[in-house]
């Protein structure tokens, strides 16, 4: 089987309305994929910066295995945000396909989030709260999300390093 290895971190997000962030990831994989080690998904820590950047320097560490390259793995974030009286709300969604070739890799995810009517965009920015996403759907498919009307939020970078073993055997070059 091929595999591959996916270390790095989710280091930083920029650009959003306020900087009292946290991330929660996901892996997503096809099915001829299987996970040999490590964690599909998480959460950040809450960073309170008094720059423009919150920083998060979260590690991902995890070892696939696949017999096809159908169904590439890629990685689903919800960026969070923590008002000054706990509450949180989501500040945006983003997809990132992970690096078909081998090496170190800076990505950068740009995030959104749904655009509701006038009222909900009036109550979001007096109230807080906002619309969400009912299921992962539309993030996983582009049909979907073109439905959708969406409101162009920040940036999340990654920096990832890809390690493959074995995918010559299956004519594959990396």
């Amino acid at each position: 089987m091929a595999e591959v290895h996916i270390i790095g971190q989710i280091e930083s997000a920029q650009d959003f309305p306020d900087n009292r962030l946290c991330c929660r990831w996901s892996l997503q994989i096809g099915g001829g994929w299987r996970v040999v080690e490590g964690d599909t998904e998480g959460q950040t820590q809450t960073d309170l910066p008094i720059t423009e950047k919150a920083y998060f320097c979260h590690p991902i560490d995890i070892h696939l295995a696949t017999k096809s390259i159908q169904g590439w793995p890629k990685i689903h974030l919800e960026v969070w945000h923590h008002d000054v009286y706990g509450r949180q709300e989501i500040y945006g969604y983003g997809t990132a396909f992970i690096p078909t070739s081998p090496g170190e890799h800076v990505i950068t995810c740009n995030c959104w989030r749904p655009k509701g009517g006038f009222k909900d965009e009036l109550m979001q920015f007096f109230v807080g709260g906002g619309l969400q996403l009912r299921s992962p759907a539309p993030l996983e498919d582009p049909v979907e999300r073109q439905k959708l009307h969406t409101v162009a939020m920040g940036t999340v970078t990654l920096r990832l390093s890809i390690i493959t073993r074995h995918f010559d055997r299956f004519g594959i070059q990396c």
